[in-house]
């Protein structure tokens, strides 16, 4: 059928134009990105996939750093036990040393000097170590729990921890004194006062025994946070009594189980008072300096006895330090291991992406080698459609 209005050959040319053209575009915009997937619309569900391979690769990267940071805190805690193992060493000689009767007074004088340095640097280098500004070997770190949880995976929950305790001793000895003021009769229940003195350090542990039971308080960082001490044991005096309050899951409080109604602090001193009259209880406290090396703090070299004695307690010192060192060496190779695999599943995930979205350049050049030149033949086909139409001019003459 001879028409000019509607050219069909023309509007079939265009649409074929049309549709080379986004091909045409499509490869492009591949070769140019290096990318298959440009947007959703060239594949939703891969774009899906690609996506959350992109949260795990780059949560697995991180999760590299963060192994790795766990080793340099954890090499920094051995270091730092390395000096402390160095000392003790020394310690222990000038124990043997003073041991034997071949000194006089002077010579172990001198002696204990040296020891008792050695104590204190090494209570120095145990509340003072840090990494990253936290103290690593007081048992300060995280609310004074000591234990560090190293995220080693892309999602929650995949941990590594290690807990490094309170790794010294107090170098004041805090004391604990229990006076009764008013004793249980007929008119009066007991009364009894628990007074806290000396000078506290985070991980001391106060023992207070009752008629039936026992009961231990911790003291923690936040109680000797102050710069004064007095102000300090005020905290730790509130803090103690309200920790003997408490029950323990289906267990009933320390008060409620040795007869004790109330215990209100004022200051430095915890005041206990009985549930009934005529009936007592006992109420007694002791401290214990908190820290793995705490026997250090009665150890000296000041005679033949207390070298003896401290030879023995040097080496109970030593295998707290060596068996702190096996572990930290133990969870420092986990933790390389750990950084290890990660970066192979990082790897792999990385390939398996690439696959999903990454641009096939072999497929993308031909593509766009074939749009072009199916762009040129188009081009030329729509301009013989539109040519074509001129002959029917030629029934008109």
């Amino acid at each position: 059928m001879s028409v000019i209005n509607t050219n069909v050959s023309s509007l079939i040319a265009q649409n074929a134009m049309s549709s080379n053209g986004l091909a045409q575009s499509k490869a492009m915009q591949q070769l140019s990105t290096g990318l298959r997937i440009n947007g959703a619309k060239d594949d939703a569900a891969g774009l899906a996939i690609a996506s959350k391979m992109t949260s795990q690769i780059r949560g697995l990267d991180q999760a590299v750093r963060n192994a790795n940071d766990g080793v340099s805190l954890l090499q920094t805690t051995d270091g730092a036990l390395v000096a402390v193992g160095d000392m003790m060493q020394r310690m222990r000689e000038l124990a043997v040393q003073s041991a034997s009767d071949t000194n006089v007074t002077s010579d172990r004088t001198a002696l204990n000097s040296e020891f008792s340095q050695l104590k204190t640097e090494i209570s120095r280098i145990t509340k003072n170590t840090q990494w990253n500004g936290m103290n690593i070997l007081d048992g300060s770190a995280n609310s004074s729990t000591g234990t560090f949880n190293f995220q080693v995976g892309a999602n929650a929950g995949q941990t590594i921890s290690k807990t490094i305790g309170n790794m010294g001793f107090a170098a004041s000895v805090a004391t604990g004194t229990t006076a009764t003021t008013t004793a249980a009769d007929a008119t009066h229940a007991q009364v009894s006062t628990l007074t806290l003195a000396g000078t506290y350090a985070a991980g001391d542990v106060i023992t207070v025994t009752g008629a039936k039971s026992q009961f231990q308080y911790t003291v923690t960082t936040a109680n000797v946070g102050g710069a004064d001490n007095t102000a300090n044991l005020a905290l730790i005096s509130t803090s103690l009594a309200s920790a003997m309050g408490q029950a323990n899951g289906s267990q009933a409080s320390f008060l409620s189980a040795n007869g004790i109604t109330t215990a209100a602090a004022a200051a430095a001193v915890t005041t206990l008072t009985g549930a009934a009259l005529n009936v007592g209880f006992s109420a007694a406290a002791t401290v214990s300096n908190g820290g793995a090396l705490a026997n250090l703090n009665d150890l000296s070299v000041s005679s033949q006895v207390s070298a003896s004695g401290a030879i023995a307690g040097m080496d109970t010192a030593m295998a707290s330090v060596n068996s702190m060192r096996s572990d930290l060496g133990a969870v420092i190779n986990r933790l390389t291991y750990a950084a290890d695999n990660l970066a192979n599943v990082s790897q792999n995930t990385s390939a398996s992406r690439s696959r999903v979205q990454d641009t096939d350049y072999a497929k993308a050049s031909t593509e766009l080698a074939r749009t072009q030149i199916i762009a040129q033949a188009s081009t030329a086909m729509l301009a013989q459609a539109n040519q074509s139409q001129q002959s029917v001019l030629a029934l008109l003459k």
